[in-house]
């Protein structure tokens, strides 16, 4: 007879507690390979897709989509042929598998791609029973189907993330109609929320009237996922953090000129991100008491000998920090280079958990939201950041006189654990001087 496994959410990493279902790749009654990814999930991390260490027949999944999964609780069960008489032990339990492999190794969790070939499935699901929440399980029928399917010809959408796809199948929008504004045609959330606006224009329109529309109920949003993981970290920050902030105005007129120069010449172009990063890397080496965090138990600090750069971005699942590993051995243009594939990673929703923990010093340019400061919360466990805001031309005293130049504000924030305001104060004001004077970077090269 076959043997009935269960396969439970996996440790995806960096001690998630949980995952939420995003949405189910396999049915009750489907016939699946080994290694096959059976349902999609999303951390506090990211959103991937969980392969399944066994092949067979899935007898029950569990797990409505938008519900919560803690690891180690059952996501599907499958029903395994036992390595001898597969043929004859699945005839005697009504089922009639094409596929019926014995248990393997689980492979891995990284954001993977669906292996080929056809989907079959064994019997049919009464109405009503999709075989999930708790341990719904649907069995085989007594007389089993085994049904060779044509595969057809799949239409090829061009979209990367998981959450447009999800957002598109919420609210009805069909993809193969869109016209995607990213790179090479690809569809974008942007895209999908022009496409349901558009859909919403008419009828709103129509049924338009000179009275006021009353207020509807307050609604209450569920903290989930992403939104869920970046509460509890700044909560926690904020409470186990003894923060503070210090700030200076900054004259970048040279460091622009120094950009535009670089980008005069063939190669790669250097971002203002990128020459701000190399500033930070520098400025740690001569303050390396910032780049560390406090014990878990507040008994010691640890000092880190590399400098894995954090930076803020913005993504399809809204702001995260990517990681710049060992930033300290780059050089700009190479710092350059990896802040461009991970911002691009970040917007195509595509980060892996590896990229996005594991800093030891956060960056936040915030001046592309148009804001000039802040007092932004630090990255736990990290003790410092450093915020730019806005580079604007403002007038300024200049050689005596007054000019109008390139100004930035750059604040920040630190552990006030880990050094005291004179630490702080010196690597804000060595980071202004390098703004104002890059060529004080050549000294430390």
């Amino acid at each position: 007879m076959p043997v009935v496994r269960e396969f439970r959410l996996p440790d995806l990493g960096e001690g998630l507690t949980g995952a939420e279902v995003v949405r189910w790749m396999v049915e009750v009654g489907e016939v699946i390979a080994v290694d096959q990814p059976v349902v999609e999930v999303e951390t506090a991390k990211a959103v991937v897709e969980v392969p399944c260490p066994y092949g067979g027949v899935v007898t029950a999944r569990y797990g409505a989509e938008g519900e919560e999964i803690s690891v180690g609780a059952p996501l599907v069960t499958v029903a395994v042929a036992s390595p001898a008489g597969v043929g004859e032990e699945l005839a005697a339990a009504g089922v009639v598998a094409a596929v019926a492999e014995v248990e393997r190794p689980l492979v891995g969790y990284g954001v993977l791609e669906s292996k080929g070939g056809r989907r079959r499935r064994v019997g049919a699901v009464a109405p009503g029973a999709p075989g999930v929440s708790g341990a719904s399980v649907v069995a085989a029928p007594a007389v089993a189907v085994a049904a060779a399917v044509v595969p057809v010809a799949p239409v090829v959408v061009p979209v990367i993330s998981p959450l447009v796809r999800r957002l598109a199948r919420e609210q009805g929008v069909d993809l193969t109609a869109l016209a995607g504004s990213g790179p090479d045609g690809l569809i974008m959330r942007a895209d999908v929320e022009r496409a349901v606006a558009a859909k919403a224009a008419g009828p709103v329109a129509a049924a338009a009237v000179a009275a006021p529309v009353p207020a509807g109920p307050d609604t209450v949003v569920p903290l989930r996922g992403l939104r869920k993981a970046v509460a509890e970290k700044l909560g926690r920050s904020h409470r186990e953090i003894p923060a503070a902030t210090c700030w200076v105005d900054a004259d970048a007129t040279e460091l622009m000129a120094l950009r535009r120069q670089l980008n005069a010449a063939p190669g790669p172009k250097v971002s203002v991100l990128a020459l701000l990063a190399r500033i930070c890397t520098v400025a740690l080496a001569r303050f390396p008491e910032l780049n560390s965090s406090v014990t878990e138990d507040g008994s010691g600090i640890v000092r880190h000998s590399a400098v894995h750069l954090g930076f803020a971005a913005q993504g399809e699942r809204g702001l995260v920090v990517p990681v710049v590993r060992d930033a300290h051995t780059r050089s700009t243009e190479q710092l350059g280079e990896e802040l461009g594939r991970l911002t691009g990673a970040a917007r195509a929703g595509s980060l892996t958990l590896a990229e996005l923990t594991g800093g030891t010093f956060t960056l936040n340019n915030y001046g592309v939201f148009g804001v000039d400061g802040s007092t932004p919360i630090l990255n736990h466990p990290e003790a410092a950041m450093l915020g730019v805001g806005r580079i604007v031309a403002k007038p300024w005293v200049h050689g005596g006189e007054l000019a109008v130049r390139e100004v930035t504000q750059l604040s920040f924030t630190f552990d006030h654990r880990v050094c005291d305001g004179g630490t702080a104060g010196g690597f804000l004001r060595f980071v202004a001087d390098c703004v104002e004077q890059p060529g004080m970077l050549l000294r430390q090269l």
